[in-house]
């Protein structure tokens, strides 16, 4: 229980502390890992702990998309940004897809195109403090 409550501690100061960058990199964090456990929830044999536990951590899912989705700066301008929020629109209905009809197959898609941006966002970071340390 103590190692719980630290545990919550440390992620509440890494949150205030982070960059808006940061801040991104850990929604998809969150949101690759909630997909993983929704996953694992397929070979729960329990039906009703199956269902809840899919159905729980794809809920957590969409709303990462779904922040991540609104917190696109859409008058920056050009089509990144226009791209980006369909993506996202696309992925949050591929997610309630495998919920509803209770299908890992979906889930895999979104991890797939979701791991992508997250690695290319953390090697954005990581060339960005490396300039910066320059």
């Amino acid at each position: 229980m103590q190692n719980a409550k630290f545990a919550k501690s440390y992620m509440a100061a890494m949150v205030k502390t982070a960059t808006p960058a940061q801040l991104v990199l850990m929604l998809y964090d969150g949101a690759l890992r909630f997909m993983a456990t929704a996953k694992q929830g397929f070979s729960e044999e329990d039906f009703s702990k199956r269902n809840e536990t899919i159905h729980n951590n794809l809920q957590k899912t969409q709303a990462i998309l779904r922040e991540l989705q609104i917190s696109l700066d859409m008058q920056v301008g050009g089509e990144f940004p226009d791209r980006m929020h369909a993506l996202y629109g696309f992925m949050m209905a591929q997610i309630q897809q495998a919920n509803l009809k209770k299908e890992i197959g979906p889930i895999h898609v979104v991890e797939k195109l979701l791991g992508d941006i997250r690695d290319a966002w953390a090697q954005m970071l990581k060339q960005s403090a490396t300039v910066k340390a320059a």
